[in-house]
């Protein structure tokens, strides 16, 4: 177990870095103890949520983040966990989980490529790093060994959270306004990139907006919907539609709606 431990105490109290969009961070830990706790984490999560097994679903899955993650670079697992509800994570290391219950939502690959790059977006922008060194400002430290060997008290709840994870352990801690900004923006840019249609992220939000019965979904409540998400993506519409014209003379046309819609 000590080999699992993240030390998150005697780090150097003071380390700035410059986000994707031009935003300056506190940034407390190196990316390689942020990796090991997003190991951890996913592991945790796959011991506790089941993986679903339809083989057909999952391919589709995959499709869609490996366009997604192409862009993003790096090595990404990438699990389709049998839940209903409609949800989805990233984490740093290279952790992508999808619950079944976002494909109800998200109905087609463009949409899904929102989701996914969404969050891509918040690892690439080390957002959870960055609430993560902001509690250990004020806090002076998380144990982190405790909280990972047992994610369901008040440390590793405090610890999911920051990582992006709180709400699957009972605790949510959503994203700042600004970090959700950057993360549509730059996620709106990353799946356009990858060929996907840019103009499906807005419906994709009012997807989740009508989807919640009169209460706001799990997605929307860990990732606060506000009045100008859609205002600010249909604002970047044109740098955004620029990029898939761009991928699409280069060969980048995704064709994971093929595999969903395959074998029935």
């Amino acid at each position: 177990m000590k080999k699992a431990a993240v030390p998150l105490l005697g780090i150097v109290m003071s380390a700035c870095a410059t986000s994707p969009l031009g935003r300056n961070q506190l940034m407390l830990l190196p990316e390689s103890q942020m990796a090991m706790l997003g190991d951890q984490s996913f592991a945790a999560v796959k011991r506790d949520v089941p993986v679903d097994p339809d083989r057909q679903a999952n391919d589709y899955v995959r499709c869609v983040a490996d366009a997604v993650t192409r862009e993003a670079g790096g090595s990404w697992e990438v699990v389709l966990f049998r839940q209903d509800s409609p949800n989805a994570f990233a984490l740093p290391g290279g952790k992508i989980g999808v619950h079944t219950g976002m494909l109800r939502i998200a109905r087609n690959q463009d949409q899904l490529a929102t989701v996914l790059a969404h969050e891509v977006a918040h690892v690439l922008s080390r957002h959870a790093n960055e609430r993560l060194s902001q509690q250990v400002a004020v806090q002076q430290g998380l144990n982190a060994m405790q909280a990972l060997a047992d994610p369901s008290s008040s440390s590793g709840k405090t610890l999911l959270g920051l990582l992006g994870l709180g709400a699957q352990y009972g605790i949510l801690m959503p994203y700042s306004r600004t970090q959700e900004s950057e993360a549509d923006l730059l996620g709106l840019d990353l799946m356009a990139r990858a060929g996907f249609d840019p103009r499906q992220s807005i419906e994709l939000w009012n997807n989740m907006a009508n989807s919640g019965g009169g209460q706001p979904i799990e997605f929307l409540s860990t990732h606060p919907s506000h009045a100008t998400r859609m205002q600010d993506l249909a604002k970047r519409m044109p740098q955004a539609l620029d990029l898939q014209r761009q991928a699409a003379a280069q060969g980048h046309r995704p064709q994971c709606d093929g595999i969903r819609a395959g074998g029935g």
